[in-house]
């Protein structure tokens, strides 16, 4: 019987273990902090659910079927994880990421509309649009709770029979043609199978040649007074994403308090999380408050607060998920670039039917460790 080691208990390391446990396949995480913890890529606060995904169409069905399972995991949990307030893309009408949007709700037959004017700021009044800007508008998205969603995955994964090895970190994982050895530093554990799913320490993990593929970068979060508390309220607000000049994503208020708003902009590359600073460059602060102060009229342009954390990218901006090495016997789940969280639990889903059956019936081919870069 397959036995796996899951090296990472973050935002997919966790999602696989309750996936293979739900299996009754035995699995043991391993993770040199405890799941939930601040210094991966898994906090914020908030991240988004959106179906019409400028990423590309092939992400859809996983989506979908992602919606799913986080509803199963809220069942699980008694918790709300998913709250689907739905979402909005604006920027000008011809840029290429709307035009993205647009197809890819027309190749799955999305349910999305397409807002100007005087009807966008009907309906989405903390967005108001500028000249040439159109709003699309997602119905089936909405913003999920990371940290305990992290933590919901790892609990659901105990109760159903694996085993989390916290503040354990892994040395080295060899892999040969009849199984995975973990070295950590408490001796060496055997397993039938390996998933690789670190964060944003994966390029000090992965196998060579995918550790030199994977960049790890820091990402910083800012979050503004409302100057109205009507506005960006939880249960009515959309989650938003704003193309062109300047770029960003923006939550409604979780707290009461603050609006988080990522400027998107060339992230900084650094060498590990343990390297990342958590002080935030005063150039950076008055470009994110010129963009607050520029297009979100309900702000307040003087952050209340900052939070950095890191994640792994690839040089094509998509994650690497699928079976790599000897015998398959190592699973790659991990540098998602930054968009991977809404789809963690399908993702650790597949890594399951890889344990099982050394393949998946869903479309991954884009996320292939073995893809041309």
């Amino acid at each position: 019987m397959s036995s796996v080691a899951v090296i990472g208990t973050g935002t997919v390391g966790s999602m696989a273990l309750w996936r293979l446990a739900e299996r009754g396949i035995p699995a043991v995480g391993f993770d040199a902090f405890a799941p939930g913890h601040d210094r991966g890529a898994a906090g914020g606060e908030s991240r988004i659910f959106r179906t019409a995904y400028k990423e590309g169409p092939a992400y859809v069905p996983l989506l979908r079927a992602a919606r799913g399972l986080w509803a199963e995991l809220e069942e699980s949990s008694g918790r709300r994880l998913l709250t689907p307030v739905g979402g909005v893309t604006l920027g000008p009408r011809e840029h290429p990421k709307i035009r993205a949007v647009l197809a890819s709700a027309h190749t799955h037959d999305l349910p999305v509309e397409v807002l100007t004017g005087e009807d966008a700021l009907r309906r989405v009044p903390e967005h108001p649009l500028r000249d040439g800007e159109v709003m699309v508008v997602d119905r089936e998205a909405g913003f999920i709770r990371p940290e305990p969603a992290v933590i919901a995955a790892a609990t659901a994964a105990e109760r159903a029979g694996a085993r989390i090895a916290r503040y354990t970190p892994v040395r080295e994982v060899r892999p040969d043609a009849t199984g995975v050895t973990v070295v950590t530093g408490d001796g060496e554990h055997r397993f039938t199978h390996a998933v690789l799913a670190p964060g944003p320490w994966a390029g000090t993990l992965l196998p060579d040649p995918m550790a030199g593929l994977v960049t790890t970068k820091a990402i910083t979060s800012t979050w503004f007074p409302r100057r109205d508390d009507t506005l960006f309220e939880p249960d009515r607000c959309p989650i938003a994403i704003r193309v062109g000049e300047p770029a960003y994503s923006c939550f409604p208020s979780m707290d009461g308090v603050g609006v988080k708003v990522n400027l998107h902009v060339p992230w900084q590359d650094i060498a590990s999380p343990e390297s990342l600073h958590r002080s935030v460059p005063v150039n950076y602060l008055a470009q994110v408050a010129a963009a607050v102060a520029g297009t979100l009229p309900g702000l307040r342009p003087d952050p209340v607060r900052i939070a950095t954390f890191c994640e792994a990218f690839t040089p094509d901006g998509h994650g690497l998920l699928g079976s790599y090495g000897p015998a398959g016997r190592t699973i790659l789940a991990t540098a998602f670039s930054g968009h991977g969280f809404k789809l963690a639990p399908v993702f650790g889903d597949i890594v399951a039917d890889l344990v099982e059956t050394g393949s998946t019936t869903r479309g991954i081919d884009h996320l292939a460790p073995n893809r041309p870069f």
